[in-house]
């Protein structure tokens, strides 16, 4: 009777061995510990990039608004949305007029999920700087 069994078990041997699968399971275990941390970080440029993009379509709206008050900023605060910005709800931007006279701006942005993180565009520069005005 153990001669059959033993022979049957020879017969077969489709399977795989404990020691083939926890192989299989840990090289699946470093690949996600590699793509886990680059995928965070992707996200993470995608929400500075969502503040940069609003940043500059903010400072667009401004520069469109200052060209039909005769190059002046003053008024501006609450004007944007009529001068096509469409703000997103993750972003939040704040304007400071940076001369007494108003022909300059400075615009700040945060994101709800990147705390303390500061992106800002100055009239004078021209581009987004991650820096506070």
């Amino acid at each position: 009777m153990f001669q059959r069994f033993h022979a049957m078990k020879e017969s077969r041997e489709g399977g795989f061995t404990l020691i083939e699968l926890l192989v299989v399971i840990i090289i699946i275990a470093i690949l996600a510990a590699i793509a886990i941390p680059v995928f965070l970080r992707q996200r993470e440029k995608g929400w500075r990039a969502q503040m940069q993009s609003a940043l500059k379509n903010a400072a667009t709206a401004e520069e469109s608004f200052a060209t039909q008050n005769n190059g002046g900023y003053t008024a501006v605060q609450g004007n944007l949305d009529t001068e096509g910005y469409k703000g997103n709800a993750d972003v939040t931007l704040d304007l400071t007029n940076t001369v007494e006279d108003a022909t300059s701006f400075c615009l700040e942005a945060t994101h709800t999920r990147l705390a303390g993180e500061v992106w800002s565009y100055d009239s004078d520069n021209g581009e987004p700087l991650e820096q506070a005005c």
